[in-house]
């Protein structure tokens, strides 16, 4: 056992009376050291209940044969740090997680770890310490929230932030929006539609690391309470059987990963997040791939905010399985790739039935015959740019229109709610991607005031910062180079035409070379947002986004 190194022979019995002063018995020091990880806090709604979860986790462990240990993971509530500087502090958790749970499993020497997470980039920056530590590990999620309901209508995180921007557009009174704020967010859990942390979470299952239901079991069901305990007897099977991450992340199961990612319309931020996954298992993942993919992948799923239905429905329908089996009669998966159940994705998904095709399309009847998600390239994104297809309005998929330029989210906000937007408009906000944040914010609230004013369909916005999985519309983020490194972003002028083009994954602005490049002379990098603690020393390490925003190795 890899725990005998801090447990058993002489030189090892000042660390037996630590594990004495912990009241470990001698019958617990010989079994192994199993790490729950445990991401529980009282601050995001989505951890609130993941105390019950690691306790059935470590029912789970104990009947399965090992001694379960734990200790904990930081997680930030996106919806609660969103729109002012607490969204700096989102993205950069990951590699916080990532590295913190790398410190407390190699510093004690654990044989096995459970990952419990739930939220954002508490999800990825696990499955990069998974990769990294390289010991058994299962994830178990908290699961996702129910939709709210309101006014006979389901729904969820989005509608209440595109609530307020009916409001300050006079299509909402106060009571009606008091009536959502009271609603919409009914239970415990993770934001009840396709938003990032389901998304990831429904990655999870499909890329492997995670047991069947792990993305779309709610989080108030008791199904969830026996999920997390047959996850803790499930790691020790893969202890005995010595299946690691890296045996389940390899690159045919990020594949299947990105091809889940097209049939479902997961959040964009999953171009962030499984090339920095991948990275850390030491897979290469060019976000270019996304495009071959997509062009051969169906997109099955309208998962809010894309359409009516949310992960509940997603669950009742047969969950990720069910789409996985579905997907797998065009012949788009590796079935061969191994799973923490031990088994294949081939032997997990066989049989697994789409049991309501309005929630999960069959796969001759799709929404769309290409991917979620598409990647655009051009002269204002030369190293590429992100969008969600499947949310777009098909009027916006291909447009051209006059910039409308800001430097930051807070004053494009501003122009939105004051009305300064007008139809046809394309808003770039800039010095928001990784560097220049820094930190990368998501932009949900300017989305949620364009689609609240009743501008989703004739609007664009782009940016250098990314979009929550809540964001629905033109909404292009990633653009990489980003402003801040002197990309073609931060030479963008008021009024300069922007030409959209996402079937054939074009953004270029419609100005020459030369005018590009004598702007470029006299560019001038802007004085850091943040000169001191955390986010200084992440801005000075991250990489771009086209390369996950992953932090650089210094040599």
């Amino acid at each position: 056992m890899k725990s005998d190194a801090v447990k058993t022979g002489m030189q090892q019995a000042p660390h037996r009376s630590l594990f004495n002063a912990l009241g470990m018995t001698e019958e617990e020091l010989k079994k192994p050291l199993v790490g729950i990880v445990s991401s529980y806090n009282e601050i995001v709604p989505g951890h609130m209940n993941l105390d019950k979860i690691v306790e059935a986790v470590k029912l789970g462990v104990a009947m399965g044969g090992g001694t379960p240990v734990v200790f904990p993971a930081i997680a930030v509530c996106d919806g609660i740090a969103m729109g002012h500087i607490g969204m700096k502090y989102s993205l950069v958790t990951r590699d916080l997680i990532a590295d913190s749970t790398e410190c407390m499993a190699i510093a004690h020497q654990f044989d096995a770890l459970v990952m419990v997470p739930n939220c954002d980039k508490n999800v990825p920056g696990l499955l990069m310490a998974a990769a990294r530590i390289n010991v058994p590990t299962v994830f178990v999620s908290g699961g996702p929230m129910l939709a709210g309901h309101v006014k006979g209508h389901k729904t969820s995180l989005s509608s209440m932030f595109e609530a307020v921007g009916a409001y300050a557009a006079g299509k909402m009174t106060e009571e009606d929006v008091k009536e959502y704020e009271n609603k919409t967010c009914p239970t415990c859990g993770s934001c009840s539609g396709m938003y990032t942390a389901n998304s990831m979470n429904c990655l999870t299952e499909a890329l492997g690391m995670g047991v069947r239901g792990n993305g779309t079991i709610p989080a108030v069901y008791s199904e969830r309470i026996k999920l997390a305990k047959h996850a803790g007897m499930q790691v020790m099977e893969m202890y005995r059987r010595n299946i690691r991450p890296r045996d389940i992340m390899t690159k045919e199961a990020f594949m299947n990963a990105l091809t889940m990612d097209m049939a479902l319309g997961c959040s964009t931020n999953s171009m962030l997040h499984l090339p920095a996954i991948a990275h850390e298992a030491g897979v290469e993942l060019n976000v270019d791939i996304a495009n071959e993919i997509s062009a051969r992948t169906p997109n099955l799923c309208h998962l809010a905010p894309a359409g009516p239905t949310y992960i509940e429905d997603l669950n009742e329908a047969g969950g990720i399985y069910a789409v996985m089996n579905e997907i797998s009669k065009k012949g788009l998966l590796n079935l061969d790739c191994m799973t923490v159940t031990g088994k294949t994705v081939g032997e997990n998904i066989k049989d697994c039935e789409n049991k309501n095709p309005e929630v999960i399309r069959p796969i001759d009847n799709p929404y769309s015959q290409t991917g979620g998600i598409a990647i655009l390239r051009g002269n204002l994104a030369p190293d590429s740019a992100v969008v969600k297809r499947s949310a777009v309005a098909p009027e916006m998929l291909k447009h051209e229109g006059p910039a409308r330029v800001f430097d930051c989210e807070e004053d494009a906000i501003d122009a939105i709610k004051s009305g300064r937007i007008k139809e046809g408009d394309v808003v770039v906000i800039r010095y928001e991607g990784p560097k220049g944040g820094p930190g990368m914010r998501e932009m949900l609230n300017p989305t949620s005031a364009i689609a609240g004013m009743g501008l989703g369909s004739t609007v664009a916005l782009i940016t250098d910062g990314r979009f929550s999985g809540a964001s629905r519309g033109a909404s292009i983020g990633h653009v990489s180079p980003e402003a801040a490194m002197g990309g073609p972003i931060a030479l963008v002028e008021e009024g300069d035409i922007i030409s959209i083009d996402i079937d054939s994954h074009q953004l270029n602005l419609l100005v020459s070379d030369e005018e590009l490049a004598a702007r470029k002379a006299k560019w001038q990098p802007r004085e850091p947002k943040v000169t001191t603690g955390y986010l200084a020393r992440y801005a000075s390490l991250v990489t771009s986004a086209d390369k996950g925003a992953v932090l650089q190795v210094r040599k």
